[in-house]
């Protein structure tokens, strides 16, 4: 009988994992591992579902993978959570790369942080007259994913649409095929 439910529990968990819902996975997969903490399907299912809320394609590509060698290999638990080490490893590594000359360059005063540049906005009561003060004098320096998705869109609602499209199309490179990323050309052509 647990074996029916440890199984009809993972293809749940599974399909939850499947269809992109990365939470409701992680969830399922933790009280997997509340009843069979040793559960290496389970621990797998953990590790990828949280990878998934931040990097879907990631976590859908590393979980194909452990789908083909779980039956050909011994330590494919061990596998996947090496490269899950490896990849978080690497992130942390570009994000100290990218954030050391972004901090140097606001300490020169060449910018202004994005948090800062909000609590102006709030101060004066106008992200668009706010912007307009400084976008011909100050850079304001974006550090992460969620800042950039909330400039874009400040700056689409407040009637800023090609020079939303403009950081857009410039940041391409730099967040390649993500998908809240891509959703923004929706949200700035929605909004006009």
């Amino acid at each position: 009988m647990n074996k029916v439910n440890q199984e009809l529990l993972l293809q749940r968990a599974e399909a939850e994992f499947l269809n992109g819902d990365y939470t409701n996975a992680l969830r399922s997969y933790g009280l997997i591992l509340k009843d069979y903490p040793t559960l290496d399907e389970a621990k797998i299912g953990v590790y990828l579902s949280d990878l998934g809320i931040e990097s879907q394609e990631e976590a859908q590509a590393l979980f194909d993978y452990y789908q083909v060698i779980k039956d050909e290999q011994d330590n494919a638990v061990d596998i996947i959570d090496g490269i899950i080490e490896n990849l978080d490893t690497s992130k942390k590594q570009i994000q100290e790369l990218l954030v050391d000359p972004i901090e140097e360059q606001v300490e020169y005063g060449d910018g202004i942080r994005y948090s800062d540049f909000l609590r102006l906005v709030e101060s004066r009561g106008s992200f668009k007259k706010t912007f307009e003060d400084i976008m011909f004098s100050t850079k304001v320096v974006i550090t992460n994913k969620d800042e950039f998705i909330d400039f874009v869109t400040q700056l689409s609602t407040e009637g800023f649409d090609e020079m939303a499209l403009g950081y857009l199309d410039a940041s391409s490179a730099l967040f390649g095929n993500d998908q809240d990323i891509l959703a923004l050309y929706h949200v700035v052509q929605g909004i006009k």
